[in-house]
């Protein structure tokens, strides 16, 4: 910026974007006096470099307004996780599956974990078979983002709301219940929004774990 820029000379855009052409460095910092505004060098690998007047004080604010608008409207994408049983029983099983509902209603993910105990693990399809069910019932709904797949005792599988988070209108679901050991989780996940100032880094979103 300014006297900071050493070249012979520059590509000069005046401050509402026309293009001056290609000046002196010495006539371009003498143009920036003469209307109060910085030479900065937007381009600088290009040959010769690029230089633009403008306010850069202003400039550096707005930016960095910019910057905080985004991340405070950028959307988190939340993973919820919803726990069964391979032989739930259908009142259980229905339940659940509204708990599902409700969170891919609301622009969630949901990750669906099939707990396997004793003798059931050596009958992984009980568990394929469920989730299967479940991704059909869920079709209109729903998109299968990771398939169902063997996770030490469990069996996981991720659906993600077909339409985005910004299109969708939260409404309740079922009541909460479940029996023994499942339990309804939750965790965010971040979803970077697109940095408006290279300097400043996208915030991670907070992870939160409710017990159902």
């Amino acid at each position: 910026m300014n006297d900071q820029i050493r070249t012979k000379e520059v590509r000069l855009v005046g401050p509402a974007g026309e293009q001056v052409g290609i000046v002196s460095i010495d006539k371009a910092l003498q143009l920036a006096a003469d209307v109060d505004l910085d030479l900065v060098e937007v381009a600088p690998t290009a040959r010769p470099p690029v230089c633009k007047l403008m306010d850069y004080g202003k400039y550096k604010y707005e930016s960095a307004q910019k910057a905080r608008a985004s991340r405070r409207n950028q959307q988190q994408t939340v993973i919820k996780e919803m726990k069964l049983r391979p032989k739930i029983d259908k009142h259980d099983y229905e339940t659940k599956k509204g708990h599902i509902v409700r969170f891919l209603t609301a622009g969630d993910k949901v990750k669906i974990t099939i707990m396997f105990r004793g003798r059931e693990q050596s009958r992984p399809e009980l568990g394929r078979r469920l989730l299967d069910k479940l991704a059909e019932e869920l079709k209109d709904l729903a998109v299968i983002e990771s398939a169902a797949k063997q996770d030490g005792r469990n069996m996981i599988m991720v659906v993600a709301p077909i339409r985005p988070k910004g299109e969708i209108v939260k409404s309740g679901g079922g009541r909460k219940g479940g029996r023994g050991g499942d339990a309804e989780q939750a965790e965010a996940a971040p979803e970077e929004a697109p940095a408006e100032a290279p300097s400043e880094a996208a915030e991670k979103a907070p992870t939160e774990t409710p017990e159902a």
